[in-house]
């Protein structure tokens, strides 16, 4: 194996997108992973391929690891350089297969290109596209600007919808595809994250269930998974606050914060050929705090 940067050309004049490789065997030949024992291909990702945005940090890297874990080749993208290069490096160490590409994806020309490279990577077939980008700005509702408005819908959900547009011809060669939106509770109650945020995540949560069901027939499934507070840097300045905490960790009945690993695990199960009846789903990783109307301790 080794490391190999090369650049792609960029129609963003502010922004030159850049391509990061963990070069190994190319995805055709990876192994077949029809020739395990039954049981075992149920729960393996062996040979299959996924598109993880964001994968650098918090939970999008979490779902890299837990999915490569699993035996699937992997690309995946980050506006950082350094951070993607650091992770691929690791990830290589680890004898992952994982390519990566700089990208921002709240810009619509460098989505289109990191789909095309990724299907090049794959030869123009994928299995599983996670869609975890997100940002947040916290603020009451008639102090946002227009622009933040368009900033957060456009990297939450406009690039989420557009991502599974794009996805949507690859996921179909495959056979088997599989949809996963990293959503959040904030789009299934209302919680004091900022009303933008929610209707973001209420709107990925309703999508899903959409092209849960278009894209049935092309063997396509289709989840969201919404995660509570969790240990990662979107939210590491607000639980810094002890009052804060207190609060999160008190309407939790498990009573903390949860951990990237616990969400990604549940990502990894619903791209399992064991989840293979599982689709249109809005699954909460929050600790049981969604189901906690009333119960004092």
């Amino acid at each position: 194996m080794f490391f190999l940067l090369f650049m792609c050309a960029s129609t963003s004049s502010s922004f030159n997108k850049r391509s990061l490789s963990a070069l190994s065997t190319p995805a055709a030949a990876m192994g077949d992973s029809t020739t395990l024992p039954t049981k075992s291909r149920r729960w393996s990702l062996e040979g299959m391929t996924a598109l993880v945005t964001g994968g650098t940090r918090g939970i999008g890297h979490a779902v890299v690891e837990e999915l490569a874990g699993f035996g699937a080749s992997i690309h995946t993208c980050s506006r950082k350089e350094e951070e993607l290069v650091d992770c691929l490096k690791k990830w290589q160490a680890l004898g992952f297969r994982v390519t990566g590409t700089v990208c921002d994806l709240s810009v619509r020309d460098q989505r289109e290109k990191l789909m095309a490279e990724a299907g090049s990577v794959f030869a123009g077939k994928l299995n599983i596209l996670i869609n975890n980008v997100g940002t947040n700005v916290r603020k009451p509702t008639n102090e946002y600007t227009s622009e933040e408005f368009s900033f957060i819908m456009g990297t939450n959900f406009e690039s989420a919808f557009h991502m599974s547009q794009l996805a949507y011809p690859l996921l179909k060669a495959s056979g088997l595809g599989n949809v996963v939106f990293i959503s959040s509770v904030a789009g299934v109650v209302a919680i004091n994250s900022g009303s933008i945020y929610a209707a973001t995540k209420g709107a990925m949560n309703q999508i899903t269930k959409n092209l849960a069901c278009e894209w049935a027939k092309d063997n396509i499934r289709v989840n969201s998974v919404s995660p509570w507070y969790i240990k990662t840097s979107l939210v590491d300045n607000i639980l810094a606050n002890k009052e804060f905490l207190d609060n999160v960790v008190s309407r939790t009945p498990l009573e903390r914060v949860g951990e990237p690993e616990e969400v990604s695990s549940l990502v990894a199960f619903l791209c399992l050929p064991a989840a293979s009846y599982i689709t249109g789903q809005i699954i909460s990783v929050d600790g049981g705090m969604t189901v906690n109307g009333f119960y004092p301790k």
